[in-house]
């Protein structure tokens, strides 16, 4: 058989492979109408671009404004470079955003993904867990353009990953079980993906089987030491999301049923709950991507209030050398995953920086700020930061409860040296529900992220599009709007 060149291969996949085949994909036995899988496939058939209502058609826009600035911002990044390389030595039609055309849906999805990640500043919705539902933007548009989808479908598919992503969050408990939340991402993108594809039901289950068989990722992403995978985690995620919906549009059938089965997700990840996707967003009833909240800082959603707090008591104490003691309350999961241990009280990396409360607390006191530069080396080595993080206690506070969809709130108490207290609480974050980012807001956070990377002109030409996305013809061109030009 003739070597066919990888490039050469993998192009002609992508640009030739969205032909449905002509035979059904069959599989192991599953009952599409009870099994978890087969009513998320069936939901996710079923929406119509009709069904959605304006408010819900806004979030889209001012999600995917956000998701795309945030990506432009992380693009000289290492980590982000080295998957954006990974996906342009594949070759073919995709669109990696700032780059350019130049690789396969797949990996088109995984490189802008990993983009819009990577500073930690994209989309969050808080449930029981916290999930980035915007990674699945990339994967939408990247199977968009290559279907040649019209924007209707898009923004359709956008809605769905976001509704399946955060109801599963909703219902679903992966506290103390050592499995990251980016397990949600993979029946959210196959899905959302597999009905641009055009999919029908059975193979819509079956990209479900596959992504989520085959594909379930441990927490260690978000413990201890955090790497850079703690960035790129739900673009790999995503990437997988995109290959099961490709794998199941050409017949390929996956493990059934993948959730209830004997070793399937909810004997060996999670217990199973009730999930009913007749209550899922449709007919009246409010979809879940606008329940998702934009960051203001480039850091984990459990320090957003903190950074606030932290402003207001920095301001009042004036002279930090009459700290005594702080008292950071938060949240259980606040806690958990930002506080409880050792490594977040002296953070080497970024990554594990940006989930150190003590240090996000310590970081704003001293600079009134978080930003990217937050997390240079020299500031993590900073000696008077980490004297001050030694007068930091963190602890749990009970009666703190996460509303839906908004930032987790925190109280602040300053105990100076000759005894005056000083306390702030910060109960919710603009951008999140109950105060939402309007566009405005979203074109400062765009802008801003964008920097001096794109001319202006460029830039209120790709806002004016992204604001009008319903009408567009082309999802590339779009993207292609963000090229950076070196």
């Amino acid at each position: 058989m003739q070597d066919i060149p990888r490039r050469s291969f993998l192009t002609a996949v992508a640009a030739a492979g969205f032909a449905t085949a002509a035979a059904g994909a069959e599989g192991p036995e599953e009952n599409p109408e009870t099994s978890l899988a087969g009513r998320l496939a069936a939901y996710a058939a079923g929406v119509r671009f009709e069904d959605i209502d304006a408010a819900t058609l806004e979030a889209v826009r001012i999600l995917t404004v956000d998701a795309l600035g945030c990506a432009i911002a992380a693009y000289d990044e290492p980590p982000v470079r080295g998957c954006r390389e990974i996906a342009l030595a594949a070759g073919g039609p995709a669109t990696i955003v700032g780059a350019g055309t130049g690789t396969t849906p797949d990996l088109a999805a995984f490189a802008n993904a990993a983009a819009i990640r990577y500073y930690d500043l994209n989309d969050v919705y808080v449930a029981r867990e916290a999930s980035h539902p915007s990674d699945a933007i990339a994967a939408c548009f990247a199977t968009a353009e290559l279907m040649k989808s019209p924007a209707t479908e898009l923004m359709t598919a956008i809605v769905v990953a976001y509704e399946i992503e955060c109801r599963l969050v909703d219902a679903l408990d992966l506290s103390g079980r050592r499995f990251d939340t980016t397990v949600f991402t993979l029946p959210a993108v196959a899905l959302a993906t597999g009905r641009l594809m055009k999919l029908d039901r059975a193979r819509l289950t079956h990209a479900v089987n596959i992504a989520v068989n085959d594909h379930v990722p441990l927490a260690q992403t978000r413990t201890q030491t955090l790497s850079d995978w703690k960035g790129i985690a739900d673009a790999n995620a995503v990437r997988n999301g995109v290959f099961a919906a490709m794998l199941a549009q050409r017949g390929l059938s996956g493990p059934a049923p993948v959730y209830e089965g004997r070793s399937g997700f909810f004997r060996s990840v999670t217990p199973p709950a009730a999930i009913d996707t007749a209550a899922f967003g449709g007919s009246g009833r409010p979809f879940r991507v606008t329940d998702s909240g934009l960051k203001a800082y480039p850091a984990q959603v459990y320090t957003q209030t903190a950074i606030v707090c932290a402003q207001a008591v920095a301001k009042a104490v004036g002279d930090l050398d009459q700290v005594a003691a702080i008292e950071v309350a938060t949240t259980s999961r606040g806690y958990v995953m930002s506080a409880s241990e050792p490594e977040k009280w002296a953070p080497r990396t970024r990554d594990t920086a940006d989930h150190s409360l003590p240090y996000i607390v310590a970081r704003t006191m001293f600079d009134g700020d978080i930003t990217n530069d937050s997390y240079a080396p020299h500031k993590l080595a900073d000696p008077a930061i980490l004297a001050f993080m030694n007068k930091i206690a963190v602890k749990e506070d009970k009666a703190f409860a996460t509303p839906k969809g908004n930032a987790p709130p925190t109280r602040i108490t300053a105990t100076l040296s000759d005894g005056r207290r000083v306390v702030h609480q910060v109960d919710d974050m603009p951008g999140f529900p109950g105060h939402p980012m309007d566009r405005a807001g979203a074109e400062r956070k765009f802008r801003g992220n964008v920097g001096t990377r794109l001319p202006g002109a460029r830039v209120r030409s790709a806002l004016d599009a992204l604001w009008s996305l319903e009408r567009a013809d082309d999802a590339g061109a779009i993207l292609r709007q963000l090229t950076i030009v070196s």
